[in-house]
């Protein structure tokens, strides 16, 4: 079985996050620390822009009025409204055997491992074999539509991942969204007017799901990510050892909180 180690980290702030989850990659892509998961939330509710996202999608004054922060994350993909849900991050070095091959082929075997923790939990799910037709001409929400190998129940996306392949490693982070109304995100982006905004919303409750609207009732945190844990370490082999930032990893990641995810020239880079 591969080593790797297990970070359960509390909620914290999106830029916090992010930086985290960029010097675990920097660290693990040098070889100083295991390969990683770490599973994480936020506090307070956050907005995360995909890296190539323009932040003019963001209405930074609904913000404000709730309490919510903004974020750009390092990896692709469209707008996510973090709050009640598990975020998982895989953070290896570039050569790590479990996500060789093409973006997809790694895509897919960490998805087999988001499929058995879905299915420990109760949750009827399986695979997006192909991105969804009109994912090309998709809004600024991340939960539109699905991406090939992302994770659906009933025809509904539950959760949304991306990578980044960089010098350093490779970065795989998602979201299941455990609870709450999905369509609170649409109140944070801009829109052309607010039957545009309802339009959206409608779209996005017919095309995206929670863990709670599918089985009816909630599910701890705790033990989702438990279930993500087991999952991992049966589905790919992995034995995980527990452990947490090391102390060159919380320097690094204050120095990226400071210096880029807290920076407007990083957030508003597009």
């Amino acid at each position: 079985m591969s080593v790797w180690r297990l970070i359960l980290h509390p909620a914290a702030r999106g830029a916090w996050n992010m930086a985290v989850d960029e010097a675990i990659l920097e660290s693990a892509g040098r070889g100083d620390s295991l390969p990683t998961l770490r599973l994480y939330a936020w506090e307070p509710a956050c907005l995360s822009l995909g890296y190539a996202q323009p932040v003019a999608d963001v209405d930074f004054a609904a913000l404000a009025s709730f309490g919510w922060e903004v974020v750009r994350r390092p990896t692709g993909g469209r707008a996510i409204l973090h709050t009640d849900e598990l975020t998982y991050s895989v953070c290896v070095a570039p050569d790590e055997p479990l996500l060789v091959g093409t973006v997809l082929e790694s895509y897919n075997r960490l998805s087999a491992a988001l499929v058995a923790a879905c299915r420990a939990l109760g949750l009827d799910v399986s695979k997006a074999e192909r991105a969804a037709p009109s994912a090309a001409q998709a809004g600024p929400v991340c939960f539109e539509v699905p991406s090939a190998y992302e994770i659906v129940a009933g025809g509904k996306k539950l959760i949304g991942s991306a990578q980044a392949r960089k010098r350093e490693g490779i970065l795989q982070h998602g979201t299941l969204p455990l609870t709450g109304d999905l369509t609170r995100i649409t109140r944070a982006l801009v829109f052309a007017d607010e039957s545009a905004r309802a339009q959206a919303a409608q779209k996005l409750l017919a095309r995206a799901v929670t863990v709670q609207t599918c089985l009816g009732r909630g599910i701890a945190w705790e033990t989702a990510a438990q279930a993500t844990v087991e999952a991992f370490s049966q589905t790919l082999g992995i034995a995980f050892q527990r452990g947490e930032l090391s102390q060159a990893e919380q320097a690094r990641a204050a120095e990226l909180l400071q210096n880029k995810y807290t920076r407007p020239e990083w957030t508003g880079r597009v």
